[in-house]
């Protein structure tokens, strides 16, 4: 039946996205599962990877990295104003990565929020080979994709030492492994949005990311200072789900104030219908039913 197979091609598709979303090491296309391993079970290069959820975490201001320029700056450089867009990748990721940056510029072009105004984009390398000549070649590269004028103050991509990559990726839930076979790292794909004070407050998911998601993450990390009354609206219909880093719809809630905006018309509607017809017996006029100027005695 048509249905029926348009319903297993969507079980299909979802099942192909979840799997690039839990395992994203393995939509590198670079971590071959070992021969002889159960096809339920991960490979060895993806034991210990993923992204734990710590919201609330405290971010350490006392980072030490260096930017893209060269100039040593510390994590706490970056709070104190607005969110912080955090991803964790690195510069020579042959796909993911690349992946995961070109979702979050995409997603964050398509909101009227400009970075440097309503949020900042830190990325830092995982990689401590890695140094500023590379973040510099990357952050041009975002920029231009961005393509928004006055905003690259807004954007930030750091290198620095294992030992405070690992304190970083240890407060957020970042967990990889480095591949000696291959010389790559194994990672998750997603991002963070932390609060101007630095605390972990949304995780997204993925390799793309919604502008709606995105834009609701930013304003719940202000705690709806800079919402405005749709944002609200949304935030009222939609609810963070923090299993699948994403917003999903409120359908009970969506039911319920339907119904209770039934109920209320159909209040006001009896409440004037009543007031009509004692203006009608009441008012002077003819009562409800007898035309204009037609007695109503027998």
């Amino acid at each position: 039946m048509p249905a029926a197979r348009c319903l297993r091609h969507a079980l299909l598709a979802t099942l192909v996205v979840a799997t690039v979303g839990v395992c994203p090491a393995a939509g590198q296309g670079r971590v071959p599962s070992e021969a002889g391993t159960p096809t339920d079970q991960r490979p060895k290069a993806l034991e210990g990877v993923g992204y734990a959820q710590r919201l609330g975490e405290q971010v350490p201001a006392d980072l030490s990295f260096v930017d893209e320029t060269g100039r040593p700056v510390r994590m706490g450089d970056y709070f104190g104003k607005r969110p912080v867009v955090l991803v964790l990748a690195y510069y020579e990721c042959p796909m993911l990565c690349t992946q995961v940056l070109s979702g979050m510029t995409a997603g964050l072009k398509g909101l009227q929020f400009d970075a440097g105004n309503q949020f900042d984009v830190v990325v830092v390398s995982i990689d401590p080979g890695e140094g500023p000549g590379l973040a510099a070649q990357k952050k041009a590269s975002y920029l231009a994709h961005y393509d928004r004028e006055q905003t690259a103050g807004a954007w930030h991509f750091l290198t620095g030492r294992k030992a405070e990559i690992d304190r970083l990726a240890s407060a957020v839930g970042f967990s990889y492994t480095y591949d000696e076979k291959t010389d790559q790292y194994a990672h998750a794909a997603g991002l963070s949005i932390l609060t101007p004070e630095g605390k972990v407050a949304r995780y997204l998911f993925g390799i793309d990311f919604a502008p709606r998601d995105l834009r609701l993450g930013i304003v719940e990390a202000t705690d709806r200072k800079i919402a405005t009354p749709i944002d609200s609206v949304l935030l009222y219909c939609y609810h963070y789900d923090p299993a699948a880093g994403k917003y999903g719809l409120m359908a009970m809630k969506l039911v319920r104030t339907a119904g209770a905006l039934f109920v209320l018309a159909m209040v006001v509607g009896f409440v004037v219908l009543r007031r009509r017809e004692r203006r009608g017996l009441y008012g002077g006029g003819a009562p409800v039913g007898v035309p204009p100027g037609a007695s109503h005695k027998a």
